[in-house]
């Protein structure tokens, strides 16, 4: 292992490894991997993949059958290929090297069932920028922003096929129309708080390609217990309401969470 990485354990008996000065796996990659409907023929593409983590769970779970990640920095690309081959899904897990502006279906062989993406959040020009450049291109939209990653979802997916996103709040209104331009059509939304009385910091939002309108905001996902006095924050002892651990034994939400379309799998 080379001195800039390390090897983690994570969720589903996984082995990861990720780059120290990397942006490396966290709440919004499992909460999107969980968000995912299993649809077990499905074939899968992530755009933007980092060290492949979202696939490596769904596959793991079973919720799709192969996955294409997606990924323009040559040094996550074989990361990625090493975490596929270090967990056993070579053979279900495949690289497209290159910039998801110009990624198209006939690169993939065929429209996809299922994309999957958690972009970049910021704005070039917004936020602190990163003193390591792996982590710069991962947090901010040097290479497309999130019009750019929902046209190639558009290009790639097939009539009926689904996007699943996870992306800011604040940058939402962004998001509903970066959707709408490219014919995905958000069927089902849920906010991320990390407690009752804080404010979300994550949206997960799933779309259809070519559907109809009509959306079902679930119940908001609240992840900790309050802190009695600052209920803003969770308490010390950090405890998981019952939705959240929930979705880390199962990697799946319960069913309140899970919209109109409940029966996803074939």
């Amino acid at each position: 292992m080379a001195h800039d990485e390390r090897h983690d354990y994570v969720n589903e008996n996984i082995t990861l490894t990720q780059k120290i000065d990397g942006l490396t796996f966290g709440t919004d990659a499992y909460l999107l991997a969980a968000y995912v409907k299993p649809r077990a023929k499905a074939r899968a593409v992530d755009l933007g993949s980092g060290t492949g983590i979202i696939p490596l769970l769904c596959l793991a779970r079973k919720k799709f059958a192969s996955c294409v990640a997606a990924e323009i920095q040559p040094t996550f690309g074989e990361l990625i290929l090493r975490n596929a081959e270090e967990n056993g899904m070579a053979d279900r897990l495949t690289l497209w090297s290159g910039d998801v502006r110009g990624l198209m279906s006939s690169d993939l062989g065929y429209e996809a069932d299922i994309v999957t993406a958690n972009p970049p959040y910021m704005t070039v020009g917004g936020g602190a920028a990163n003193l390591h450049e792996e982590k710069h291109i991962a947090r901010h939209e040097v290479h497309g922003g999130i019009f750019d990653f929902c046209a190639a979802a558009g290009r790639i997916l097939k009539h009926g096929g689904r996007f699943y996103c996870v992306f800011r709040p604040d940058r939402l209104s962004d998001l509903m129309s970066a959707m709408r331009e490219a014919h995905l059509e958000p069927k089902r939304m849920t906010f991320v708080h990390a407690t009752y009385a804080s404010t979300p910091s994550m949206v997960l939002v799933e779309a259809t390609k070519g559907a109809a309108p009509s959306m079902t905001v679930t119940p908001p996902l609240i992840l900790w217990e309050a802190d009695e006095q600052n209920p803003e924050k969770p308490a010390k002892s950090m405890i998981s309401t019952p939705d959240h651990a929930y979705i880390y034994r199962h990697c799946g939400f319960p069913d309140g969470f899970l919209g109109i379309n409940r029966k996803s799998s074939r």
